[in-house]
């Protein structure tokens, strides 16, 4: 699948590419990452190929990776009309001032114009809350969002890393009063975290929001550089996020994916966004190339179609604890509709 065949976002008219180009590596203030010159080939690798979804938050990299994506922009204005550009609000960029982050009026209109200024663009394609704010009544951060979209600054929203409680609680109000809907989910997920298939998933397939997966390979975990016998972090920066993984757990997962990888000829990095490609809902896994190499391995997933062996075995060894009634949902339903076929599922004899 070429980069340049494209997906709409959630229940949206918004076309987007297979797969987003993350900038969290622009920059290099965090102890890892690509510096501008690196970021901006990647940048005009992952356009000339029709890539054309780009994700930033004003965090990243204390707002550098805005900075680079501003000055990318500003090198050639025709660029930006053929980029689906997103960023995030809700990070403190004032420390120690209380209105200087979270999903407020004042902290989203205030995000929203430094972000427009560093990125050098006068609008905004999808603006995304970045975490949830437990002090922000969810409607005040709705109608603000609403503003944004009727004044142009802003195109489309979404949300991420937020419960489904509280995006179908959002949803549900912009619905009912005439505001900007949500049009996307930005959650982590991968073969190493899909605990998401419990409530966010189902919600998001509910609501109308495409899924675009943050993290797909754990933070390079799934990559192929890491095993019981290669636990030593690329760099510094990524120690800490690392370490977390270092599992028995995890190396049976790798076990399988690097088995799977060799038996199809590609690699596990492209294996295991292969498989978040075809979980169901998911529109455009977000990658984080800080290399040429490492966009080069992440574009040729798309190339690749799992069998149903490899899915098979990928899903048992990952298979997640949800929460309930995530478990007990499907044999309540199958109990019900016991012998019967419905919308194409057939059900078998009574569990009971």
């Amino acid at each position: 699948m070429p980069l340049d065949h494209y997906i709409t976002l959630g229940r949206s008219g918004l076309k987007v590419s297979r797969l987003c180009l993350g900038a969290m590596t622009f920059g290099t203030e965090w102890g890892f990452g690509a510096d501008a010159a690196d970021s901006t080939a990647i940048l005009d690798a992952y356009a000339d190929r029709g890539g054309n979804f780009v994700d930033t938050a004003n965090l990243y990299t204390m707002g550098t990776s805005e900075k680079i994506l501003g000055e990318w922009f500003a090198a050639d204005t025709a660029r930006r009309d053929r980029i689906v550009l997103a960023t995030k609000f809700s990070s403190n960029m004032l420390p120690g001032n209380p209105n200087g982050g979270g999903a407020s009026r004042r902290a989203i209109i205030a995000a929203c114009e430094a972000s427009l200024k560093r990125l050098q663009t006068d609008y905004i394609d999808l603006y995304w809350q970045h975490w949830s704010d437990p002090f922000t009544p969810i409607e005040e951060t709705m109608a603000a969002l609403d503003d944004l979209v009727r004044s142009g600054k802003v195109r489309y929203i979404g949300f991420s890393d937020t419960p489904a409680w509280k995006v179908a609680e959002a949803q549900t109000i912009a619905r009912f009063r005439g505001w900007a809907p949500l049009i996307a989910l930005q959650i982590e997920y991968s073969l190493l975290e899909r605990t998401v298939e419990g409530d966010l998933t189902p919600m998001a397939l509910d609501m109308g929001l495409g899924i675009t997966p943050w993290s797909p390979l754990r933070s390079g975990m799934l990559s192929g550089k890491y095993d019981r016998n290669h636990q030593q972090p690329a760099s510094l920066g990524r120690a800490e996020g690392l370490a977390r993984n270092f599992t028995e757990p995890t190396f049976r997962v790798i076990d399988v994916l690097r088995d799977t990888a060799t038996r199809l000829g590609s690699t596990p990095a492209r294996v295991a966004l292969a498989w978040v490609l075809a979980q169901p809902g998911v529109a455009s896994p977000i990658i984080g190339a800080r290399t040429m190499a490492q966009l080069d391995d992440n574009l040729a997933a798309l190339d690749l179609t799992l069998d149903a062996e490899a899915l098979a075995a990928l899903d048992a060894v990952s298979k997640p604890t949800l929460n309930f009634p995530a478990e007990f949902l499907p044999r309540a339903v199958a109990n019900t509709y016991a012998g019967m076929t419905i919308n194409g599922q057939t059900f078998g004899p009574s569990p009971r």
